[in-house]
């Protein structure tokens, strides 16, 4: 009998069959299993993530502070798709033992930097030596009481499973930033200085959406809810999956005006700009009779928000909504240990899958 966990490398599965052959038999039976943080009870939330090598350092940002920043924001993107509020942060940083003390400092700074923006702080940690830098974070939060809003009883925790067909698709966050960067850095687009400094700025420093999954949770506006780190069309497919549901998005994505022009001159969709990871956005399914209420309360506290799709009752049938009719989402389906991953392919290959998709849909 052949041992086939000895032939078969996880390159064969790809992740979701690792996720759906491997993990999921034995973890199942887990109440919170799925979601973007495990569920300890009494309302205390924890979640644990690694830090790949940034895109920002892919192109050239030399700065370790940003990788810094991004760890603690990678964790409390987490902590955002459960509705929690940051108690603090645990840190692990493996790291070649000749890397220079000033880039141990950095990195400590970005961590230190992004936790306190986001009222939060390091709590404690590891520091180990390797071969290669391996920097990982573990955030603990704790989430709203458990309430009676909108007809319902809520666990005060927001899921990934809750969400119905009809319920509206609405992003959070300001989508497009970080390849809008990888854009102007391959010269696909040209802006001036102030707005290219602007672009990357934002890129360097991602927000994790706290306070406003916060403000639908308490509100009771929010049915269910996914961190957006695998991009947009991941987290559809995920959503939509965990409810036994399909989706039909809109056709653009609603940017800042600063982004605008990149997509003129790179030829890349708003969607297609829009939909990539990296700028860590939520993605939040709300009842279609309160997403025009949520859209206005997220507003009015100044929180970037747009509706982006419906979920529908075609179980994982995920469309795009055209002048012909509705179209199959070629999305970006980041799945790790594959090809289909960019990581695979590499940022040039995958800025020119973008403009291929703009100019497939008509959108560029």
């Amino acid at each position: 009998m052949v041992d086939t966990d000895a032939t078969i490398s996880l390159a064969d599965l790809g992740e979701r069959r690792i996720y759906d052959e491997v993990i999921e038999p034995r973890y199942r039976d887990v109440p919170s299993f799925g979601d973007d943080c495990a569920d300890f009870g009494h309302g205390l939330v924890v979640t644990t993530d690694s830090c790949p090598t940034p895109l920002l350092e892919r192109i050239g940002e030399p700065d370790l502070y940003y990788v810094g920043w991004l760890l603690a924001t990678i964790n409390l993107s987490d902590l955002a798709a459960a509705g929690a509020l940051p108690e603090g942060l645990v840190v692990n940083y493996t790291l070649p033992s000749d890397t220079p003390v000033g880039d141990l400092k950095r990195i400590i700074e970005g961590v230190d930097a992004c936790a306190k923006f986001h009222g939060t702080r390091v709590l404690g940690g590891d520091i180990r030596d390797g071969t290669v830098r391996q920097l990982s974070a573990t955030a603990i939060g704790r989430t709203l009481p458990r309430n009676f809003m909108r007809g319902r009883w809520s666990s005060g925790r927001l899921s990934r499973r809750g969400a119905r067909a009809k319920d509206a698709l609405i992003l959070v966050g300001n989508p497009g930033y970080l390849w809008s960067a990888a854009l102007l850095s391959r010269g696909h687009a040209d802006v001036p200085v102030d707005v290219r400094l602007q672009i990357l700025e934002r890129a360097r420093r991602p927000v994790a959406q706290l306070k406003a999954a916060r403000l639908l949770a308490r509100h009771g506006l929010a049915k269910a809810a996914i961190d957006v780190s695998d991009g947009l069309f991941a987290a559809v497919r995920l959503l939509a999956a965990a409810n036994g549901l399909g989706a039909v998005m809109e056709p653009e994505i609603e940017l800042d005006d600063v982004l605008k022009d990149v997509c003129d001159q790179s030829g890349v969709s708003s969607l297609q700009l829009g939909q990539n990871w990296g700028d860590w956005c939520l993605l939040v399914a709300v009842g279609h009779r309160q997403a025009a209420y949520a859209l206005r309360a997220l507003r009015k506290r100044n929180f970037s928000a747009r509706r982006v799709g419906t979920l529908t009752s075609d179980t994982e049938k995920l469309l795009v909504r055209s002048e012909n009719g509705p179209m199959t989402w070629q999305g970006v389906d980041q799945e790790r240990f594959t090809a289909r991953s960019w990581h695979g392919d590499g940022i040039d290959a995958h800025i020119s899958w973008m403009k291929e998709q703009s100019q497939a849909v008509g959108c560029a």
